[in-house]
């Protein structure tokens, strides 16, 4: 089974610093052995020269476990340049690694050891400087080392913190995506909801008609397409309904642009036998706002709910402009003994949350029924028109 890129860019790491632990090695070798033939004029001789070229040379392996004990190796290393002149230059690397990844006091007490050993190393080979200008160089080798490394440290220590911020805010971002996606799912469920009843309760009406009708019925026939077209509708809307609930695929209903206006409503309404008295500012509903949408939906909620408890009452239909708002009002009488189609209340919620989302309110209420006899439902709303 083929490496996945997970794996493979693990791998390659892997060998990327393999790769840079053997050059820094190589190069640390090679600066002690130029430390030793090149630039010392006191040196070790005969067998003391090959001596230090081979300690020199483990000083330089022992920086493949700088990474793991640093200190420790940095202090083995400032014990081993005070002798070996070969290891002068390991020492101030393994200095750095722990300058880099550990706190500034341990580093300065290995930088502090570093310059002990120099001058262990003059104490051995004293005609190659003065003591205070050892003192200096070394000192000052040190010290930018070790600013060098800390300035490393918190280099990486502000990119995991930007690094840590960006996820957080990747993560903060996933989630806002996600509640607004779930929020404007459940808005398309609310509104498919409401046209679904809005239909059912179109056809209740249908039926109830050529129940009435019965045998006496003259226009059967019309009236049964009338039924199955609304009954196309109400699936089509169901269909949309359930593909945004379970993987938010939506697709909406094509609608005619009449079909979609107050006066449509009340038109389908009509033709399906419910008495509607509608008084429409059709100019304000004309117009393309936000506030014209919602008083779709209210009429759409109010007709159903007439027809739903109170069949065969006549309904009457109020939308105006008021100032900067638009109002909208459908009320009908309510006879408790009457019967009623199943309703949850869902609607009347869905558009009060809806109508305050935009700075508006919907009340409703029953007005005279106070000594238990017909009354009317009232239903009004108030929707800014921006």
């Amino acid at each position: 089974m083929p490496p996945s890129a997970t794996e493979s860019s693990s791998s390659r790491k892997r060998w990327e610093s393999r790769v840079r632990s053997a050059l820094v090695v190589l190069a640390s070798f090679a600066g002690g052995l130029a430390l030793l033939f090149l630039v010392l004029e006191q040196r070790p001789g005969g067998g003391w020269r090959a001596l230090d070229v081979a300690v020199g040379a483990l000083a330089c392996l022992a920086l493949l476990l700088r990474r793991r004990a640093p200190v420790a190796i940095g202090l083995v290393l400032a014990a081993a340049a005070a002798g070996c002149a070969t290891a002068g230059v390991a020492n101030y690397v393994a200095l750095f690694a722990v300058a880099r990844t550990r706190r500034i006091e341990l580093a300065f007490a290995v930088a502090f050891a570093d310059v002990a050993g120099a001058l262990g190393f003059w104490l051995l080979y004293p005609a190659n400087s003065e003591l205070s200008l050892t003192v200096v160089v070394n000192t000052a080798i040190a010290l930018a080392v070790v600013a060098w490394g800390a300035l490393h440290q918190k280099q990486q220590d502000l990119v995991a913190v930007y690094r840590d911020r960006a996820a957080r805010i990747e993560r903060e971002r996933e989630l806002r995506a996600e509640q607004l996606q779930l929020a404007e799912r459940a808005r398309i469920a609310r509104d498919m909801h409401d046209s679904v009843a809005h239909y059912m309760s179109l056809i209740a009406l249908y039926a109830g008609g050529l129940e009435v009708a019965g045998a006496n019925a003259k226009d059967v026939g019309g009236t049964a397409t009338t039924i199955r077209t609304t009954a196309t509708k109400a699936l089509d809307e169901l269909r949309t309904v359930i593909g945004v609930l379970r993987d938010g695929t939506l697709a909406v209903p094509q609608k005619t642009p009449h079909e979609r206006t107050v006066r449509g409503l009340v038109d389908e309404a009509r033709q399906a036998g419910q008495l509607v008295v509608a008084h429409l500012d059709d100019e304000a509903l004309r117009a393309a706002n936000p506030a014209t949408e919602e008083a779709y939906r209210l009429v759409q909620e109010g007709l159903t709910n007439a027809r739903k408890h109170a069949a065969g009452s006549l309904v009457t239909v109020r939308v105006r402009r008021d100032g900067p708002d638009l109002l909208v009002t459908v009320t009908n009488p309510v006879d408790p003994n009457a019967p009623t189609l199943p309703g949850g209340g869902a609607g009347l919620l869905g558009l009060a949350e809806r109508v305050t989302a935009l700075g508006g309110t919907v009340e409703h209420d029953l007005i005279g029924r106070g000594d238990g006899g017909a009354g009317e439902f009232r239903m009004h709303g108030r929707v800014p028109y921006r």
